[in-house]
């Protein structure tokens, strides 16, 4: 069964696809241990995500997932406002591409993020903390917060923004 931080390890390796990685590496880029890194590209290799023998993305099957699955198997969990970072329509790089009609932004909480707004319960515990540190996975992770958290046309934006991200 798929946990959100096999779709966490998934998006970092999408991310960085040509960079060869350890478990030790990519655990404590996202802040998780490397038995559950290895757990978690076992399962997203199970699922097809990820290639078995090359540990790569399968970039269309990750899409798939992402666009038509990802709000469904972790949907968003609004909550109260707090300090944070922007995730989502309030985010680069889906912002640029929608005008705000939001009231409060939603925000992932994180103390020392520089935004307040309404908490959006991140996809796992850590990604704050491995956004904060790379920049490619933040844009992956805010666009993917489009889709679980985002009206018709934030998730229509989006899905079209994480196809080109994807590509890349």
């Amino acid at each position: 069964m798929l946990k959100p931080q096999d779709v966490l390890v998934s998006l970092k390796l999408a991310a960085h696809e040509h960079r060869t990685w350890t478990y030790e590496a990519l655990a404590t880029d996202l802040g998780l241990s490397p038995s559950a890194t290895h757990a978690a590209v076992r399962r997203a290799a199970a699922c097809g995500l990820l290639s078995s023998a090359t540990h790569e993305p399968i970039r269309p099957a990750l899409l798939e997932f992402l666009v038509h699955g990802l709000r469904y198997v972790f949907p968003a969990v609004i909550g109260r406002r707090v300090r944070g970072m922007p995730t989502g329509a309030s985010a680069e790089p889906l912002a640029r591409y929608l005008a705000s009609t939001e009231t409060s932004p939603l925000v992932w909480p994180y103390a020392r993020g520089e935004a307040r707004g309404e908490s959006l319960a991140p996809l796992y515990e850590t990604v704050p903390e491995a956004a904060a540190r790379d920049p490619e996975l933040y844009a992956l992770l805010t666009v993917a917060d489009g889709i679980r958290a985002g009206g018709a046309r934030v998730r229509q934006v989006a899905a079209a923004l994480i196809e080109e991200l994807l590509r890349r």
